[in-house]
C-alpha cells in the first residue's frame, strides 16, 4: 500500500507547541486550506491495512482528516482551547518576509484531500475526523486524562 499523508500532527507536534514555542502565528490568507491527520489515525490507518486479507496490489490510500481548514482557524481553536486571547490575524503579505524555504512551500499549495474512500476501503473511520477533535485530545493526553 502506498499511504498519502496529509500534514501530520499530534502530541509533540501541534500549534500548542508552537504557541509555547512562541512560533505561533494566525496568518490570513483567503481560499488556503490544508488537510490535516492525527498520528493516532495515521496508525490506526496502517494497522487496518496490514490486517486486511486481499489480493496483492498496490493501492493508493489518502490519509487526511474530513475537514481541509485554514492554518489560522487550528491556531484560533488551539488558543480557545487554552482559554488564551486569540493571536492577531496577520495578512499573508505582511508575513512573507524572513518566512523560510519550507513555509513558502506550504503556503504554496492547497491540499484539499478526501479520505472517504480509504476510511471505507479500511473499515474505519477516524478518531479525529478534523482538528477540532484532536487538539482537544492532545490537551486531554498531556493533562493525563486520555489515552497515552
Amino acid at each position: 500500500d502506498i499511504f498519502r499523508v496529509a500534514g501530520i500532527y499530534g502530541p509533540g507536534r501541534s500549534a500548542f507547541d508552537d504557541m509555547r514555542a512562541g512560533q505561533a502565528r494566525r496568518v490570513l490568507k483567503p481560499g488556503h486550506l490544508f488537510g490535516r491527520i492525527h498520528r493516532d489515525d495515521i496508525a490506526a490507518a496502517v494497522l487496518a491495512a496490514m490486517g486486511q486479507d486481499r489480493p496483492p496490489g498496490a493501492r493508493i490510500l489518502n490519509l487526511a482528516d474530513d475537514e481541509p481548514a485554514a492554518s489560522a482557524d487550528v491556531v484560533a481553536e488551539a488558543t480557545r482551547l487554552l482559554g488564551v486571547p486569540p493571536l492577531p490575524l496577520i495578512p499573508f503579505e505582511d508575513a512573507l518576509p524572513g518566512m523560510s524555504a519550507m513555509g513558502r512551500s506550504f503556503w504554496a499549495e492547497n491540499r484539499r484531500v478526501r479520505s472517504a474512500k480509504t476510511q471505507a476501503a479500511l473499515g474505519l473511520r477516524w478518531a479525529y475526523p478534523t482538528y477540532r477533535e484532536g487538539l482537544r485530545a492532545i490537551l486531554q493526553q498531556e493533562a493525563g486524562e486520555g489515552p497515552a
